[in-house]
């Protein structure tokens, strides 16, 4: 931060009573448990004016790290545990971004039991040790703490976000998070309601269908299959022990990864890592789990569903993320679907013919399968030829490849727009913890752009054919329309 933004804002703060840099980032969660003493006006004007200094806070963080992706330095560091983690250090901010992940997600769920894993990242946070729910969000206002859990397939993910003068407190409360989650029966059911209610409207989304049945039928008998917030029958079976169990099973020190941003040196961190993680198991039970890939292809699968506008869905086998070809596959995907507004499909499908709103592609490497998809949503009696311009412009790309320009300008963006995914502390520790789970080595970040500039046009062609000229699977969700053959 330079320091007459800091001295703006030091101002800033000086000229309103009561309002400190901790109230500036009381999370976005600050209605729950807040006090009643505060008065419905003071909020608002509190409101008010901590986003416009939020967003010179922000302006300060984007400021502090070079707008240069291989300008970030990266410690290895060893906690005294034995905890291994990277930190970035960036002292002119008063914050601290600490990003981890245990391998093992959903595909750790009971077979019979989809949903476990959601629902448990979903309760760790919902009060621990002798710390009930409200509470603990209280302790968490309180001091502008955000602490965050999700589940993938493949992971379970958790995230901090702290002032640097809160660290101890927020430290801690993450420790009991993780250490000993309550799961009350009061918030296991309310949880369960949202979670159900969710899977409720599922039944009636295009969208949702059409990702389900492709996933069964790719990987029917796999754990993949399985619907990682679980299905209307699983959920109301999850029981408090089986929230227990998961986290026994996968919360453990051998398989996490750790990523710490901020203004904290590699002393303090590895302390606080110990804290935080030292209780946990040495050694996690994941199950083993199968490498699988894409079964059913060549198959169209068709749901009649009355709705106005249909989805489609096609995917196909795709390149693993440590394969040699795979950031062929990157520049590749960019030029037909995974650029928003200068792709292939995005020129065909709605600039051209005007039958999406949008149209994506993507190359999707997970632990255990690598997958190609693409997918859009369209007027329901335009459904067929939405498909068959999609799948012509795949086959095309598929035969001749791209053109010399298209392959430039892929590679000038994907390493021009790379900075923009260190632009601030948050931003930073998400890749750190990504590129640890995809483990890619501490020196990724400097030659991940020396990558994609060695790409060239028969490695683009070859990877084209490898990815598309296989067959792919189709789910279609929608109402059936007829379209005669060519012809009559």
């Amino acid at each position: 931060m330079s320091l007459a933004l800091r001295h703006c804002l030091l101002r800033a703060v000086a000229s309103l009573p009561g309002l400190t840099w901790q109230s500036i980032f009381t999370p976005r969660r600050w209605t729950r448990g807040s006090s009643p003493r505060v008065t419905r006006k003071e909020w608002m004007n509190l409101i008010g004016t901590r986003a416009v200094l939020a967003t010179l806070v922000l302006v300060g963080a984007l400021a502090a790290f070079p707008l240069s992706a291989g300008a970030t330095k990266i410690e290895r560091i060893v906690s005294p545990g034995g905890l291994t983690a990277w930190l970035v250090r960036e002292p002119s901010v008063p914050l601290i971004a600490f990003d981890f992940a245990f391998k093992g997600g959903a595909t750790q769920d009971p077979p019979e039991k989809p949903g476990v894993a959601t629902m448990a990242a979903a309760l760790l946070d919902e009060g621990a040790g002798d710390i009930d729910s409200k509470s603990f969000h209280e302790r968490l206002e309180a001091m502008a703490i955000e602490i965050g859990f999700t589940a993938t397939r493949d992971y379970v993910s958790g995230s901090l976000r702290t002032l640097t003068e809160n660290q101890d407190e927020a430290f801690d409360l993450l420790k009991l998070a993780l250490t000993a989650p309550r799961f009350d029966a009061d918030d296991v059911e309310r949880i369960r309601e949202q979670t159900l209610s969710g899977l409720r409207r599922a039944t009636t989304s295009p969208n949702e269908l059409a990702s389900q049945r492709w996933w069964a039928t790719a990987f029917a008998g796999h754990p993949y299959a399985r619907p990682p917030r679980g299905t209307l029958e699983s959920v109301p079976a999850i029981t408090a022990q089986d929230l227990r169990a998961f986290v026994r099973k996968v919360l453990a020190r051998d398989n996490l990864k750790i990523a710490i941003v901020g203004n904290i040196d590699a002393a303090a961190a590895g302390t606080l890592i110990d804290r935080v993680f030292g209780g946990l198991p040495a050694q996690s039970a994941l199950s083993p789990v199968a490498n699988a890939s894409p079964q059913g292809l060549g198959q169209k699968i068709a749901i009649d569903l009355d709705v106005p506008q249909s989805v489609l869905i096609i995917g196909g086998a795709g390149i693993l993320r440590k394969d040699p070809d795979f950031m062929a596959a990157f520049v590749l995907n960019h030029i037909l679907g995974g650029s928003a507004f200068s792709s292939r499909l995005y020129k065909e499908v709605r600039e051209a013919r005007g039958l999406a709103y949008s149209v994506y592609s993507a190359v999707m490497p997970l632990d255990y399968t690598a997958l190609f998809l693409s997918g859009t949503a369209t007027r329901s009696d335009r459904t067929d030829q939405a498909l068959e311009v999609m799948q012509a412009e795949i086959r095309k790309l598929a035969e001749t490849g791209p053109t010399e320009e298209e392959l430039a300008k892929a590679k000038s963006f994907l390493t021009g727009s790379y900075a923009l995914r260190f632009d601030t502390s948050t931003k930073i520790a998400e890749q750190l913890a990504l590129i640890q789970l995809d483990d890619l080595g501490i020196d990724y970040i400097d030659k991940r752009n020396g990558l994609i500039d060695a790409v060239t046009m028969p490695d683009v062609k070859r990877v084209a054919k490898r990815l598309l000229e296989a067959g792919m699977l189709v789910t279609v969700v929608g109402k059936p329309h007829v379209v005669p053959a060519k012809g009559g």
